[in-house]
């Protein structure tokens, strides 16, 4: 049985530059599919079941994308998915949703999760959640740190006490917040075991992020304290108004890396991946003898390791290897599949030129 104290906010308002030229505003990385019928957000909604029914998820997107996510996800209450009336990073949106849930409950406790990640073992996810969520109900702000897999510099990493057992369910303090190191920094994090990768996954009660926001961000928290209350006829309108004027600033940044209450469950292997670029796509799938990975009708001769997805036509490669190759009906993209990270890139060249159609 869950707690009905227990909600979830999903953060879905991301454009996923680097999933171009399938992601588009309209039709970002979240509401994709990259390895079946369901998208990143449904899946997302999919492994929360067993502690958060979808009445208790709430949604923070924007105004390309709304619709499409109230398509596919017909079990959340559509006055829970709301968009953003601008784009102001993860503090001022997730203070918002705290403000929202505080005044319906005032016992509510809430998780952050990314609407666009992967995760194999979804059953040991929720096993580590349900500590994240205890502890949080306890008072403390919780996140989930992930045991990493090699010496990543793309991440931020939480910093556990030393002998910090991966797997154990028993919160630890966090001593600290590192952000994105180089290469050198990563290998001797990985080599301390006490580092974990930060993923973006938080626990607290709405009343305890409230209080940090009104002592680390206190004009933000100004701003969303003179909100109406959610469900008020004037409440869009003030939004609208009062929203954009909010500090720009991530939660890591504004509270996490503040705040004094701050523990950790140091998670074992659940199988997550961010899901980042084609790459990662890549080395999700199914690969055959030579390394392809084909989504959509192909015919390869001496070529290895690339990704091919171009349904409605043929794509034939000869001596080629490691690229990835992505058709939609107005774009085309070949890229080196070691370069992935870079076509966000062309989504700002894109930009540039004011090529909206294609964005």
């Amino acid at each position: 049985m869950s707690n009905p104290h227990y909600y979830g906010l999903i953060l879905a308002g991301g454009r996923g530059t680097r999933f171009w030229p399938r992601s588009r505003k309209a039709r970002a990385k979240q509401v994709l599919s990259f390895d079946g019928d369901r998208s990143l957000i449904q899946q997302t909604v999919d492994r929360l079941r067993p502690i958060l029914a979808p009445e208790r998820i709430w949604i923070l997107t924007n105004d390309h994308l709304r619709d499409e996510i109230v398509r596919q996800l017909p079990d959340v209450p559509a006055a829970q998915i709301l968009a953003e009336p601008a784009q102001r990073n993860t503090a001022p949106c997730i203070g918002l949703a705290a403000r929202i849930l505080q005044s319906l409950d005032p016992d509510s406790v809430m998780g952050v999760f990314p609407a666009d990640h992967m995760i194999s073992r979804p059953d040991r996810y929720v096993e580590l959640l349900r500590p994240a969520f205890g502890a949080a109900e306890a008072g403390g702000i919780a996140v989930l740190g992930i045991q990493p897999r090699w010496a990543e510099t793309g991440y931020g990493y939480v910093e556990f006490p030393e002998g910090v057992q991966p797997g154990s369910l028993e919160p630890q303090a966090v001593l600290s917040f590192r952000e994105k190191p180089d290469a050198a920094k990563a290998e001797e994090f990985v080599a301390a075991k006490r580092f974990y990768w930060n993923a973006g996954m938080f626990f607290w009660r709405t009343d305890v992020l409230l209080q940090a926001l009104r002592d680390f961000l206190p004009i933000t928290s100004a701003l969303l304290a003179s909100l109406p209350r959610f469900g008020d006829p004037a409440f869009v309108q003030k939004l609208a108004e009062t929203y954009p004027q909010c500090e720009n600033i991530s939660i890591d940044y504004a509270v996490l890396e503040k705040a004094r209450n701050v523990v950790g469950i140091a998670a074992d292997e659940f199988g997550w991946n961010d899901v980042g670029s084609w790459n990662a796509v890549y080395e999700l799938l199914p690969h055959d003898s030579d390394g392809n990975v084909v989504v959509s009708d192909a015919l390869l001769h001496a070529s290895s390791g690339n990704y091919v997805d171009a349904h409605g036509k043929l794509v034939a490669l000869l001596g080629v290897k490691d690229l990835i190759v992505v058709d939609t009906p107005d774009a085309l993209l070949i890229a080196d599949r070691g370069r992935a990270q870079e076509v966000g890139k062309l989504v700002a060249a894109l930009e540039q030129r004011g090529r909206e159609d294609l964005l």
